[in-house]
């Protein structure tokens, strides 16, 4: 992901409400993202902390678009504090990327960013090429397709798991990330979800050492022994 990605991710839920955090400086065509006043997602979202703190990343108008709340990532942020500095980092349905940019931001090694909306993919592309991100890599492709099909030449210190509430995709994808070579030694896989993540059935494996609610959002940090 890019370094100031925007703050939105495939989700199904009511939409809070955010003031205009600036316009589009990337050089992204006319047209191209939401107005910031729409009940649906604002023009542009900013990198939280980190050498790209405060950069501006554009959010297109993808269907189904929508941010993780700033106190959502701020609280993210803060349990992977010690884990982020040299981390290889994978985010299976980046949206935005804001969480992948806001990883690099902080100090992870290397990011890799999948991302089936074609539109999506495209300004993320560009907004990591605008931040100079010599360390992310995109794929557009579907994840858990890749997730069976693909196999990592190094394995993934975190990884960032949310995907569309209604698409029942979470627990796929962490059976093939159990499942398949995906996961280092005591990885971090951070869960996103409309439900709470302590009734879901996780790999036995798998430790949810937090988690949090924050309005119709449940999310929280599984350790992989």
């Amino acid at each position: 992901m890019l370094p100031a990605l925007c703050a939105y991710r495939y989700v199904f839920a009511p939409l809070p409400r955010h003031r205009r955090a600036g316009h589009n400086s990337a050089g992204f065509p006319p047209g191209f993202f939401m107005n910031s006043n729409s009940n649906k997602t604002p023009g542009s979202v900013r990198i939280i902390g980190g050498a790209w703190r405060s950069r501006q990343v554009p959010v297109c108008a993808a269907p189904g678009l929508r941010p993780t709340p700033d106190r959502v990532r701020e609280t993210l942020f803060n349990w992977l504090q010690f884990a982020l500095p040299g981390a290889r980092c994978l985010d299976l349905f980046a949206g935005t990327g804001i969480l992948g940019l806001e990883a690099l931001s902080r100090g992870a090694a290397q990011l890799t960013a999948l991302e089936i909306d074609a539109r999506a993919a495209a300004t993320l592309r560009q907004q990591a090429q605008a931040l100079g991100a010599a360390n992310f890599t995109l794929v557009q492709d579907d994840a858990r397709a890749w997730l069976g099909r693909e196999t990592p030449a190094q394995p993934y210190d975190i990884v960032f798991l949310d995907p569309p509430y209604a698409s029942s995709l979470l627990l796929p994808c962490c059976e093939l990330l159990h499942t398949r070579p995906w996961l280092a030694p005591g990885a971090r896989v951070y869960l996103e979800a409309a439900q709470p993540l302590d009734a879901l059935p996780l790999p036995a494996t798998w430790r949810l050492s937090r988690h949090k609610r924050a309005g119709e959002v449940f999310y929280g940090l599984c350790e992989v022994d």
